[in-house]
């Protein structure tokens, strides 16, 4: 047989091989924010989503094969978005994904979504256009703005002097801006008058001109939007100011840096997990386990508050996996609106919202509340 008869079998059988390979594992795509603007909450999730990663596999897997999270960088940009997405779908062959961190990273995939028809589980983007757009491709874990707003409503009676007045620093996306809308909403219904609202860009690092107009507002409160670097440079930067509004941020990120160094009278903050107390979780022993890795693997602490969805997201496809009964993207889409988990924030299952016969799906999360004052966490 001639040499290049062998070779070109040689090289049939290296593909053959190589495929057979890519088989013995599940992929699950994500995109993450790991480096950019919100890096830090990005890497948060990623590990939490490799510590589910090898969770899964020590148990077996699901459908005989160990899971494999292929990750990509979307850079804090939308548009690296949409490119590590096309990557992960038309390179890496993933049946599913997971992403994208900010509200507006998450917007720019979702048309990708349709045009692959593959599925995405939203770990944390909170903007109302995500699950009401008309995209059956996505699944949302988080909890909407609206959501946490309404949460965080129902728990005006716990604050005293009472909320009057509230202004608000938001990041001028998707994400901050549609956080100050859901909050005007619900805190307008309940009597509370709404002052300036002040925006920032995601990269901005001085906020004192946006604090000099918040606090000469007359306002007793001030609700943050924005990822974990940007909400703890405006708590440090509200206290280097001498502004004496309660301090609210919201979206789950919690600025742990403030834990060592704590600065002027405290700040609450709208959290999805509070890892403090795991053994008062909805699900307490996965709770306990899953801290007790993260601190294995020396971890900031504080990313527990966002390392979490990672985890969840990733329990999510895992048993959508495994009632759909093969990794297809429409099956994987099918199973997903027949899950339920039990989750490190609590159980996850998905609703219809959105237009009829194209809804997307959206879980009903917990939220808490918690306070952090000199270095200490407290639920009020």
């Amino acid at each position: 047989m001639p040499m290049v008869r062998l070779t070109a079998l040689a090289a049939l059988a290296l593909v053959q091989a190589t495929a057979a390979q890519a088989q013995d594992t599940v992929k699950i795509g994500v995109t993450q924010p790991l480096t950019g603007a919100v890096a830090a909450s990005g890497n948060y999730i990623t590990d939490g989503a490799r510590i589910a990663e090898a969770m899964f596999n020590a148990q077996g897997g699901v459908l005989g094969k160990k899971i494999e999270l292929v990750i990509e960088d979307n850079k804090s940009n939308p548009k690296e978005a949409v490119t590590t997405a096309e990557k992960l779908v038309l390179r890496d062959k993933v049946p599913v994904m997971i992403g994208a961190w900010s509200s507006t990273f998450t917007l720019a995939v979702m048309p990708k979504l349709l045009e692959y028809g593959v599925p995405m589980v939203v770990e944390t983007s909170s903007s109302s256009k995500i699950t009401t757009a008309g995209n059956p491709w996505v699944f949302r874990i988080a909890p909407t703005s609206a959501m946490e707003a309404k949460a965080f409503a129902e728990k005006l009676s716990h604050f005293d002097p009472p909320i009057k007045k509230v202004d608000f620093l938001s990041v001028n996306n998707d994400f901050g801006l549609g956080a100050a809308q859901a909050f005007k909403k619900e805190l307008g219904a309940k009597g509370v008058a709404v002052g300036v609202t002040e925006t920032m860009t995601p990269d901005a690092t001085d906020l004192s001109a946006q604090l000099t107009r918040i606090k000469q507002s007359g306002g007793d409160t001030v609700i943050v939007t924005s990822g974990v670097e940007q909400i703890t440079l405006a708590v440090k930067q509200a206290a280097e100011q001498r502004v004496t509004h309660r301090i609210l941020t919201t979206g789950g990120s919690f600025p742990g840096e403030l834990m060592a160094n704590p600065v002027g009278a405290g700040s609450y903050h709208l959290l999805f997990f509070p890892p403090w107390n795991p053994e008062k979780a909805t699900h307490a022993d996965l709770a306990t386990t899953f801290v007790a890795e993260w601190k294995k693997r020396n971890l900031e602490f504080a990313g527990l508050t966002e390392g979490f969805r990672g985890y969840d997201a990733v329990a999510t496809v895992v048993e959508a996996v495994k009632l759909a009964g093969k990794a297809e993207p429409a099956a994987i889409r099918d199973a997903l609106w027949k899950v339920k988990v039990k989750g490190i924030n609590g159980d996850i299952a998905f609703m219809k919202d959105g237009p009829e016969g194209k809804e997307s799906g959206q879980n009903m999360p917990n939220v808490y509340v918690v306070m952090l004052k000199d270095g200490k966490v407290s639920m009020p």
